[in-house]
C-alpha cells in the first residue's frame, strides 16, 4: 500500500529524526558507569599505597597524600605523620583517655625504609648496644644469630609494620613501665578501651598463640581497620626475597621474615578492633 503524505508531514517528520539523532542511538548507560568508575578504582588502590613500595616503606610519609602530621600536643616531638584515618581514630582514643585521666602520647610514628635501615644497622654494625651492652659486631660473628637478636624488638628494613603509618608507640619502650605505677594505669586502660577506637597490641606475649615474631612490646598498638587490609597484601603479595639493600639482609629468607615476624601479631587483633 502506497500511503501519500502532505509535505508538511514529511517535514515534521526530518525534524524529529534530526532532533533525536537517527543514526546516533543512545549509549549504554551502564557502559558509560563502568568506563567513568574504573580509573577511580585503580586510583584509589594505587594511592591507597596497596603496593610492594608502601609494604616496605619506600616512600615519604610527609610527601604522601593519605598522611598527615601529627599535632604537636599529642607527640613527643615534631615532624611525626600517620595515615590520617589512623590520626583522627588516636585523637578520638586520646580525648577518651583524658577524660579518665590518662594521657598518652605518640613516641614513635610512620618509620620508612631509610628510617628503619638505620635503626637496623647502628645495631648491626655495633654503633647502637643491645642486650645490656652488646656490640653484636664483636660478639656475635654468624649472620643469622646476629639477625635473631636484633629481631627481638628491632624489624628489618622492608618488613616493619611502622611503614604503613598505622602503628605507633605510645608513652615508653619498656615493658617495665607498664608494670606498675602510672604505666600500669595507661596499659589498662589501653587494654580495656583501645579497641573501641580500632587499635590493638599486635605484639603480646608469646604463647602457644603467638609462638614467633618480636617479643612483647607493650607500648606498640596497630589500627586494624588498615592494619588488617595491609597484612592480609603482605600475606599475599611480600617475598622475603624482596628484603635488601641493608646488612644482614641476606638472612631474610632463612628466617622467614614473613611467616615469622610479619605475620606473628597477636590473632585478637583480627578479632577484636571495632572502627
Amino acid at each position: 500500500m502506497n500511503l501519500k503524505l502532505p509535505p508538511i508531514l514529511w517535514l515534521f517528520c526530518l525534524l524529529v529524526c534530526i532532533g533525536h539523532g537517527c543514526n546516533n542511538p543512545p549509549k549504554s548507560n551502564v557502559k558509560e558507569d563502568e568506563l567513568i568508575k574504573l580509573p577511580t578504582v585503580q586510583r584509589q588502590s594505587e594511592e591507597g599505597g596497596f603496593s610492594l613500595d608502601y609494604v616496605t616503606g619506600k616512600f615519604e610519609p610527609s610527601e604522601h597524600k593519605d598522611f598527615t602530621v601529627i599535632e604537636r600536643k599529642y607527640c613527643s616531638r615534631d615532624g611525626m605523620y600517620l595515615r590520617k584515618e589512623a590520626y583522627e581514630a588516636f585523637k578520638r582514643m586520646h580525648h577518651a583517655a583524658k577524660i579518665d585521666g590518662v594521657d598518652l602520647t605518640i613516641i614513635s610514628d610512620t618509620r620508612n625504609f631509610k628510617r628503619q635501615k638505620a635503626i637496623w644497622e647502628n645495631k648491626w654494625n655495633g654503633v647502637t648496644l643491645v642486650e645490656s651492652g652488646q656490640n653484636l659486631s664483636k660478639t656475635v660473628s654468624d649472620p643469622i644469630e646476629r639477625a635473631l637478636i636484633i629481631l627481638k624488638y628491632s624489624s628489618m628494613p622492608g618488613s616493619s609494620r611502622h611503614h604503613w603509618g598505622t602503628d605507633i608507640d605510645i608513652n615508653n619502650w619498656e615493658n617495665r613501665y607498664f608494670q606498675s605505677g602510672q604505666g600500669l594505669i595507661e596499659y589498662e586502660w589501653l587494654i580495656n578501651n583501645a579497641a573501641e577506637f580500632g587499635f590493638c597490641q599486635p605484639y603480646t606475649q608469646k604463647d602457644e598463640n603467638r609462638p614467633n615474631g618480636y617479643n612483647e612490646e607493650k607500648w606498640h598498638w596497630s589500627y586494624m581497620p588498615l592494619a588488617k587490609q595491609l597484612t592480609e597484601f603482605a600475606s599475599k603479595n611480600f617475598k622475603n626475597s624482596i628484603l635488601s639493600g641493608f646488612d644482614g639482609g641476606q638472612t631474610a629468607e632463612e628466617i622467614d621474615i614473613l611467616n615469622n615476624y610479619i605475620l606473628g601479631i597477636s590473632q585478637s587483633c583480627y578479632h577484636n578492633s571495632k572502627e
